[in-house]
């Protein structure tokens, strides 16, 4: 029994398996660390491609926003003489000024009013107000001469078609004490009286 080993000895024999399977380690290490870098890689192109997504998904949420809202202010502008087809009662054409206070252009369709002792039509022009720019509608008042201009504001609702497409309605209240458009009724009003 001498010929014949109860030990393996690993030493011994040909290198070449060894340094195949060597080589094999190597490969297989570059290997991992490739595959991690390409990983950690496309873990970060991931977070930026994330980022600039949430980023444009907010720009777009505000800019829908700032497009959908209504800001506006209006007042008298002019009121020119008229004429009565019943007693205290003035018919007069006049001009009502509006301004986009908002962040995106408007277009005005409608604007109607209704309180004490007056109503107020437009005469079926729309207009187009860029934002803090002045819109002047032309407008036909009816004012009872009597209350017309008693002391409190004259609730206008405006019919706004916004910059995503879409019809709005808003309310602003108009002064009417003090304003042109009693300046200009004073003289047809005593007449008429």
């Amino acid at each position: 029994m001498s010929g014949q080993r109860d030990v393996i000895d690993l030493d011994e024999g040909s290198r070449e398996p060894t340094a195949a399977a060597g080589g094999f380690a190597v490969d297989r290490v570059r290997s991992g660390r490739r595959r991690r870098v390409h990983l950690v890689a496309a873990l970060l192109a991931g977070v930026v491609l994330g980022g600039v997504g949430v980023d444009e998904l907010r720009d777009s949420r505000e800019q829908r926003q700032r497009n959908a809202s209504v800001s506006l202010v209006a007042f008298p502008a002019s009121g020119s003489g008229g004429g009565s087809d019943v007693a205290g009662v003035l018919q007069m054409d006049a001009l009502l000024a509006v301004i986009n206070a908002g962040p995106a252009p408007i277009t005005l369709r409608a604007v109607t009013g209704r309180g004490p002792g007056a109503v107020l039509r437009d005469t079926g022009q729309s207009r187009l107000v860029r934002p803090g720019g002045v819109g002047w509608i032309e407008v036909k008042l009816r004012l009872e001469c009597a209350s017309a201009f008693g002391g409190e504001p004259l609730p206008v609702r405006f019919s706004v078609e916004t910059a995503d497409r879409r019809t709005r309605e808003v309310t602003y209240p108009v002064a009417m004490k003090g304003s042109l458009w009693q300046q200009g009724a004073e003289v047809p009003c005593e007449h008429l009286r």
